[in-house]
């Protein structure tokens, strides 16, 4: 092995190891908000809107799907799409998931005004304790980390581990609680591997 090879592979490793630190960090800090956005979800009589923009709307996109595939209806808002019409997709019974970790993203601010103004119960995901999302939110999970793993520290790295972890351990709960079996999922899989096993 070379040294840049030797140095690539440190790289990863090292990349690696700062997010498994940063996960489990949030893992201790679970709490009661956790239980709390659990429950609005599990409670909501209508479906589960989750928005973000930019590496977060993938992250956003990627938690609604994994709903959806347990049996929560959940769909993703892009919010900048959400700004021009798209907000029509929210009613009265939905509850709101949203994905910022500066909590100060415009977009998805715009998104939870409207959501506020109509009464409904607002997830907020962020770094950032003091935030606006934070703070109008009615129920706030925090994923802050310590630092991105980058030389500039501001490519989202353990941040967006951070927001993916969250939205599995949030998916991982409603499973158990709800006792969604493999038959449940086979329903919602009917084609492909999955329905096979």
């Amino acid at each position: 092995m070379t040294l840049i090879e030797q140095e690539i592979l440190n790289i990863g490793r090292t990349t690696i190891h700062a997010e498994a630190e940063a996960l489990s960090v949030m893992e201790q800090s679970l709490g009661e908000e956790f239980i709390r956005a659990v429950e609005a979800i599990l409670n909501c009589r209508g479906k589960l809107i989750v928005t973000g923009m930019g590496k977060s709307g993938h992250i956003a996109r990627k938690i609604a799907s994994t709903l959806s595939s347990i049996g929560t209806p959940a769909i993703y808002l892009h919010p900048a799409e959400a700004e021009h019409g798209d907000m029509g997709v929210i009613t009265k019974n939905d509850t709101l998931l949203a994905l910022s970790y500066s909590g100060e993203t415009s977009e998805v601010i715009n998104v939870v005004r409207f959501v506020n103004k109509l009464g409904n119960i607002i997830i907020a995901i962020t770094g950032n304790n003091k935030s606006r999302l934070a703070n109008t939110a009615t129920i706030h999970l925090n994923i802050g980390v310590e630092h991105e793993d980058c030389v500039l520290n501001i490519v989202p790295t353990c941040s967006t581990t951070a927001q993916l972890a969250m939205g599995d351990a949030i998916a991982t709960a409603l499973i158990h609680i709800k006792g969604f079996n493999a038959s449940d999922f086979a329903c919602l899989h009917p084609g492909g591997y999955m329905d096979r096993r």
